[in-house]
């Protein structure tokens, strides 16, 4: 099937590592879709998303539409005929009329095992949970979140070293080998397609800032949950005083202690060790405020001496 005309939507960096997948290995693409250029950085100049990038480099043709429930919008993907619509990440909800318009309809590159983790942040949201196990579904998508017919799944395994960042790329490479697979083999595929279980449905709502927020009175495992799901786009934090402090890397530690929850007990050149509910937490990368992300030995070496001994991370400023 690598003759196939197909139209590509999507819009972040885990998008466009598939769009490339597609270039690279000569399937044919008539057109891109991609969100509108966004301000951005400190003088908000528009910048164009991942996708956008990669396709204007490979001289394919780039349409942003604001949205697709505009009845234009249909007529215009009609207009360049395609026979799949492959979307990844894309960002905009794709209407009964857009669905209806590629010859063997659209698909979806979900990064979760679905049932489990529908929605817009699967990622996050298996990190969260302290999933052992992810991977990749394509799916012929219907007007539902995330509820359509699935024609392909690929596993991965989550390490308890993992966070966002590294689940992303270990869940981008499965997703490539899943799509080339797919539009391969799509006829079968299509003829085998397995209809989901909704009881066995879980959704993946994106995570508010204040989930982001660390608890010290949770168990060292939820802890460490909630620092590896925020790791790249909506980082863990504490207050240490007035201070807000991010923390970027941590693991669970197993010392028993008396103190209360959020408690400083020892530094080390490795690592910062934080009592909680049922353990400790041991920080190894954070973020002071204003400052570049930094180890605990450049903390230890930089003298500043808002994280000591016996200080305490509150779950607000001077609580």
């Amino acid at each position: 099937m690598s003759q196939l005309r197909l139209c590509f939507a999507g819009t972040p960096a885990f998008a466009a590592e598939h769009l490339s997948c597609l270039i690279d290995n000569d399937f044919q693409i008539a057109a891109v879709y991609t969100q509108p250029d966004r301000p951005s950085g400190r003088g908000k100049k528009l910048q164009a998303s991942p996708v956008k990038k990669v396709a204007v480099d490979a001289g394919l043709s780039v349409y942003q539409p604001a949205s697709l429930r505009e009845e234009d919008a249909a007529a215009e993907l009609k207009s360049i005929n395609p026979d799949l619509l492959v979307v990844v990440a894309y960002g905009l909800i794709l209407p009964q009329a857009i669905l209806d318009v590629p010859k063997f309809g659209c698909i979806n590159v979900h990064a979760s095992l679905l049932p489990r983790w529908r929605g817009a942040a699967p990622i996050e949201r298996a990190l969260l949970a302290g999933d052992k196990v992810s991977g990749v579904t394509i799916m012929r998508m219907d007007a539902g979140l995330d509820t359509g017919p699935m024609l392909h799944k690929q596993t991965v395994d989550i390490d308890t070293r993992d966070d966002r960042v590294s689940l992303t790329d270990k869940l981008s490479l499965a997703g490539q080998t899943a799509l080339v697979h797919t539009l391969e083999n799509l006829n079968s595929l299509i003829a085998q397609a397995k209809t989901q279980n909704d009881n066995e449905a879980t959704y993946a709502e994106k995570l508010s800032k204040s989930e982001a927020q660390i608890d010290w009175n949770k168990s060292a495992e939820e802890i460490v949950n909630t620092i590896r799901a925020g790791v790249g786009r909506a980082p863990a934090y504490t207050f240490i005083a007035d201070s807000r402090i991010r923390i970027l890397k941590a693991e669970m530690g197993n010392t028993e202690h008396k103190e209360l929850p959020g408690t400083i007990l020892k530094i080390t050149k490795e690592f910062v060790d934080v009592s909680c509910g049922n353990s400790t937490v041991k920080i190894s990368k954070l973020q002071l405020p204003g400052k570049n992300p930094i180890s605990v030995l450049d903390l230890l070496n930089s003298g500043n001496e808002l994280v000591s001994i016996g200080s305490t991370f509150s779950s607000s400023p001077d609580s």
